[in-house]
């Protein structure tokens, strides 16, 4: 890194939840407080039932690569190239799509199991991204 990092915003309206469920170590997704949909993105009230009542649920810490990029021209200097975007389906609840990253050109396939894993940054706050598993891994 090149001095810059980049740092969970937690008192954002938004999305701060996800980051406060990070520091415990869990990932969460925003559901509707009175029907239970889920909120993806997340947002003020629910398009389902109309309520203004969100809350975040953890959820399973588990995926699959639903699509990735590497990326070779640097665009942010906390993120030095080249480095692999990946774009991961949770496991559960159905539909949910969240972004991370690794660094390098690993090997990496669409399907592909992965993990969350939570690195502390220097200011010793944890940011949410997801560590690649190996097919079998997961089988066993």
């Amino acid at each position: 890194m090149t001095g810059y990092t980049v740092r969970p915003v937690a008192d954002d309206l938004d999305t701060g939840g996800f980051f406060a469920a990070a520091q415990d170590g869990q990932v969460a997704v925003q559901h509707c407080g009175e029907c239970g949909q889920v909120l993806h993105m997340p947002r003020a009230y629910c398009r389902h039932c109309g309520a203004f009542s969100p809350r975040w649920r953890a959820v399973a810490p588990t995926g699959t690569v639903f699509s990735y990029t590497v990326v070779t021209h640097q665009v942010h200097p906390a993120f030095e190239v080249p480095y692999t975007v990946l774009l991961v389906e949770l496991d559960e609840p159905a539909g949910v799509r969240l972004i991370g990253h690794v660094p390098g050109r690993p090997a990496v396939h669409i399907g592909q199991p992965v993990r969350a894993s939570f690195p502390a940054l220097p200011d010793g706050s944890l940011l949410p991204n997801w560590e690649l598993l190996d097919d079998d891994a997961v089988a066993s």
